[in-house]
């Protein structure tokens, strides 16, 4: 995130001494993207952070895509993917490219180990639980509705208050706020639908230094790999910078209506490398008399777009349930279904609340999203007469 944050104890000067009661040295870390050109923290360890006790290998990653077959609209019930497992291990991968996978877990229990994944951002959209994301950088409250970005590097640990629902976004590239809501020094700028104040950034840095046996599970280079520290991991008594994770709510996302019928783009949240995120929420309708509230007809030409249905009713949608995510590949127009685009005029606001990712490559489907596919989703448009 573009803007400084420090939690902690510091020394005056980055790589001067900054020592302990008993007059040992802390452990300086310098955690940084892009080289030394990219983002950047530096973080003060108890402990030596290369220390690892042991190694092993749990196995490759290994996702099976389908073969996509014939071009049509695609829809995914993930209401019925089962409960169970820990955040981590409850994922359920369900799209991707080389750009961007996309996925759901449903966890029933906190995590007993920690994760750092070396390979990729992650952003967890919290739809349904609580709890807490507990970082190197700090803890992270979270609750219903709160987009979680976690840097690649982070090492985390999240604790549930009970069952959980995620929409989860893993990208190599950073997930940051778009480029044209910012001014050249990193600022958002005043027509940006969020601010700086609605970022939260890590709070309650949470030092610990008991010995022991601490697991970390590192997802780098395509495998698992299990650390054994013989310390925890959470040792840090200080760090500043501008790497870290934070949290930001959907429901902060001020949205920006027009007197005719607004593009997708108004509604973009964070951007990746070749994709997009973009909420939305509950909102007033275009107020030019003759409007028409509901979407006009179009056509993916070079973007597959995917959504996630959270809540309320989506108004130019049918066919579509709580949870369900919608695949529009590129190639092929969509829009309402029939009868949505004349019943949406008149309305004056909507009450959904969704997730949308474009991507600009064309994504796969995983074999295991296959069992939550709703054939029926691409005859939803044949209803009526078609005019």
């Amino acid at each position: 995130m573009p803007f400084y944050h420090k939690l902690g104890k510091l020394p005056h000067k980055r790589h001067t001494q900054f020592r302990k009661p008993n007059g040992d040295l802390y452990r300086e870390e310098v955690m940084g993207l892009e080289g030394f050109s990219g983002l950047e923290s530096i973080l003060y360890h108890h402990f030596l952070p290369p220390r690892v006790a042991r190694v092993e290998d749990l196995g490759p990653i290994n996702t099976e895509y389908s073969d996509f077959g014939p071009l049509r609209h695609r829809a995914f019930a993930t209401a019925d993917v089962p409960a169970g497992g820990d955040p981590v291990s409850a994922r359920r991968l369900l799209l991707g490219n080389n750009d961007v996978t996309l996925g759901v877990s449903r966890p029933d229990r906190s995590m007993d180990y920690f994760y750092r994944n070396g390979q990729a951002y992650e952003t967890w959209f919290t739809h349904e639980g609580s709890g807490v994301v507990k970082t190197q950088f700090g803890q992270l409250p979270f609750k219903e509705g709160d987009y979680i970005v976690i840097p690649y590097g982070t090492t985390w640990q999240m604790t549930l208050d009970g069952e959980a629902r995620f929409f989860v976004i893993e990208s190599p590239s950073q997930i940051e706020p778009p480029t044209r809501y910012r001014n050249k020094y990193g600022q958002l700028l005043e027509h940006a639908p969020y601010s700086e104040r609605d970022i939260r950034p890590p709070e309650e840095l949470e030092i610990h230094t008991e010995r022991g046996e601490f697991e970390v599970r590192v997802k780098v280079r395509g495998r698992i790999t299990r650390h054994i520290l013989d310390h925890h991991p959470h040792d840090v008594v200080g760090w500043d910078g501008y790497l870290y994770p934070w949290v930001f709510s959907i429901h902060d996302f001020e949205p920006i209506t027009g007197r005719v019928h607004q593009p997708p783009p108004v509604h973009q949240t964070f951007q990746g490398h070749n994709f997009v995120v973009c909420s939305f929420v509950p909102r007033l309708f275009d107020y030019h008399p003759e409007g028409i509230p509901a979407p006009y007809n179009h056509s993916n030409v070079n973007s597959d777009e995917v959504i996630y249905y959270a809540e309320g009713n989506f108004m130019s949608r049918k066919g579509i349930d709580q949870y369900d995510i919608s695949l529009h590949p590129s190639g092929l127009p969509h829009g309402p279904q029939p009868g949505a685009t004349e019943a949406s005029i008149g309305k004056a606001k909507t009450d959904e609340l969704a997730v949308m990712v474009d991507t600009f490559y064309p994504l796969q489907v995983t074999t295991a999203a296959l069992e939550f596919e709703k054939p029926e989703y691409m005859a939803s448009w044949l209803e009526g007469s078609g005019e």
